[in-house]
């Protein structure tokens, strides 16, 4: 079995996890309110900010023999530059104010899945990223082209809303297929039992931002 394979095989039950969580389902059928959307790009905002800089760092602790991962790094971070500014314009666009969700502290959850990404990088194996970004590109393709047509339809925002979901649903999925080739290449048992367990964590530490954020009819009900 090619190790993509195997890494997509050892995650099912962790990636089934994240898709029963309410608030994804919920996401995926439009079935959210602004507020709620707004805080999703709200936390969006705050891990993606951390993307290339989490790129640089694993590229600066490859190891010697693995130069070629350094290369492909390269790429990923040229692609990846700016994408936290979209998600701005994306809050502007559907009524939010970009200035407070940047300045926001983020969720508990979210700054813990960041934290335990820099130190996968730092402590243990800085492949361990990859893990990272199996399971938020993965997630990408799955749901966000998805959940952007179901949330524009219910909440009748304009395009400029939607940039980071849409855009990430199409380019994640050229990503992905780089992604399984870099996968398949990885040949120290190692590494790959870095990058398994760094996926197993993230679908959970990923979903601990989903179950973090209050959607609307929840802060409805407790302001009842």
């Amino acid at each position: 079995m090619r190790y993509f394979d195997e890494l997509t095989s050892a995650t099912h039950d962790a990636r089934e996890a994240l898709l029963a969580i309410p608030a994804v389902r919920r996401g995926i059928q439009g079935r959210i309110g602004r507020r709620s959307y707004l805080a999703f790009l709200g936390q969006a905002y705050h891990h993606v900010s951390h993307t290339v800089p989490l790129l640089m760092a694993c590229g600066a602790r490859v190891a010697p023999r693995q130069q070629w991962l350094r290369q492909a790094l390269a790429v990923y971070i040229a692609e990846e530059m700016g994408h936290q500014e979209w998600i701005l314009d994306d809050i502007r666009s559907a009524g939010g104010d970009p200035d407070q969700a940047r300045l926001a502290a983020p969720l508990p959850a979210t700054e813990l899945m960041v934290a335990y990404a820099y130190d996968g990088i730092q402590r243990g194996n800085p492949l361990s990223l990859f893990g990272m970004v199996f399971v938020l590109e993965g997630s990408s393709v799955a749901l966000a082209t998805r959940a952007a047509a179901a949330i524009q339809r219910v909440l009748g925002l304009p395009d400029g809303a939607l940039t980071y979901l849409r855009s990430h649903g199409v380019l994640d999925q050229q990503h992905m297929q780089h992604f399984e080739a870099l996968m398949n290449r990885l040949e120290d048992a190692g590494d790959r039992l870095a990058v398994t367990h760094a996926a197993r964590m993230f679908y959970r530490l990923y979903g601990d931002i989903f179950r973090s954020l209050l959607l609307d009819e929840d802060q409805e009900r407790s302001a009842a």
